[in-house]
């Protein structure tokens, strides 16, 4: 159901803000997986080794992160269009300047401003769905994003490997500009202004400080939030343990890899739009305790029988774990950003920087505790699940 906050509701089709806000939070699958295959030749390129070109993806996610918070208070400041343009097009001119590029060092620098400039569309585009929808509705239209945002992730990787066998890797950012570009053209013309003059924040840096104390001390925002981020941090082991334990210890090839990532990916999207199924009927702290108590339920499952399971048993059951991710994920949005009122942009900042924080820890624990079996990886789903249940059941009553 739309909120009644904001009149601009009524003049925008759903249908084409699906399709325009999916595509604002694109930029980060986008920009990271299509170019992961070009690092060879980017080190040949620039005469220096891969990891020093590894370090341009540390370098984006940093941007990333510390972005967002940057674009919270401004968003509350200026209304959601302003910053938003003035960040694709910071993306935009870092794209094709590293088309260009004659050095790693101005490579990696360009790729921190391409972030700075594409978590923009991150932080609206929450912002904007909880300015129009109630509740609910916020977690009904973020399961609806998720058809066209869920394949970002699986689609990125083979465009980017489609460009190099037809172009050098110049190719893939020259793509990235002109996706840049078309999302300019698209927020310009077809994103509604849902914040309105009189419920903008005219607050200086005392303020903006105050704001984030806010964000930060309601339990109730907070307590959705982290088990949001903990729900993701579960995917982001499966993300980092994943090659290991499919093609080391199980033989799959690499393209039988992608397809079985891709599946996983079919999944989360197949249960986000069961989650729209279920908000009909069901409120969203419902389906909140039940996708949680499923979560962990099947992730008991998975590490009792992990080890010993054949393939196929694996896949499903790692499966049937993370497809809970996107009833998690929205419903926790959803849950957190109708505490925010007047500071959602602030409080799309706070709530993307949790995330990508949580999610970096669980990536570096499966790493830093790898000891050549499949539970480093499943441990830490495992604790993804339980954590999450635990975070939500501590603001649930706030």
């Amino acid at each position: 159901m739309p909120s009644e906050t904001n009149s601009a509701k009524t003049s925008v089709s759903t249908l084409r803000l699906t399709f325009i806000l999916a595509a604002l939070t694109a930029f980060a699958p986008l920009s990271t997986d299509m170019y992961l295959a070009s690092f060879s030749s980017l080190a040949a390129t620039f005469a220096t080794d891969e990891g020093r070109v590894q370090l341009s993806l540390s370098v984006f996610f940093f941007g990333l992160s510390v972005g967002q918070l940057i674009y919270g208070p401004l968003i509350d400041r200026f209304g959601r269009k302003p910053p938003l343009i003035v960040g694709l097009v910071v993306f935009t001119l870092a794209s094709v300047a590293i088309v260009v590029v004659p050095t790693v060092d101005g490579f990696i620098a360009l790729r921190l401003f391409q972030a700075l400039g594409g978590c923009a569309g991150m932080v609206v585009s929450r912002a904007v769905v909880s300015d129009l929808f109630d509740e609910r509705g916020t977690a009904r239209f973020l399961s609806q994003m998720m058809l066209v945002q869920g394949l970002a992730p699986i689609l990125a990787p083979l465009l980017g490997g489609y460009i190099l066998a037809v172009a050098p890797w110049e190719g893939i950012f020259a793509v990235l500009a002109l996706f840049g570009a078309g999302c300019i053209v698209a927020a310009a013309r077809g994103l509604p202004e849902t914040l309105p003059p009189e419920r903008r924040q005219a607050a200086g840096l005392g303020g903006i400080g105050r704001a984030f104390g806010k964000v930060l001390a309601d339990r109730a925002f907070m307590a959705p939030t982290l088990a949001g981020a903990f729900a993701a941090a579960s995917l982001f082991a499966f993300i980092s343990g994943s090659p290991f334990v499919y093609m080391q210890l199980h033989g799959v090839s690499q393209q039988h890899y992608g397809w079985l990532f891709g599946f996983n990916a079919f999944g989360m999207i197949l249960a986000s739009q069961f989650n729209r199924l279920l908000l009909r009927w069901l409120s969203t702290r419902t389906v909140m305790v039940g996708a949680l108590l499923f979560n962990m339920t099947m992730a008991v499952v998975l590490v009792v029988f992990a080890a010993q399971a054949s393939l196929p048993v694996l896949v499903g059951l790692l499966w049937l774990c993370l497809a809970t991710g996107p009833l998690i994920g929205a419903n926790a949005m959803a849950i957190a950003m109708s505490r925010a009122g007047d500071h959602r942009g602030t409080a799309s900042s706070v709530m993307g920087v949790t995330q990508f924080a949580v999610a970096g820890l669980a990536s570096a624990a499966v790493g830093l505790l790898h000891d050549g079996t499949v539970y480093p990886m499943v441990g830490i789903i495992l604790a993804g699940g339980v954590l999450a249940s635990l975070a939500y059941v501590t603001g649930r009553h706030a």
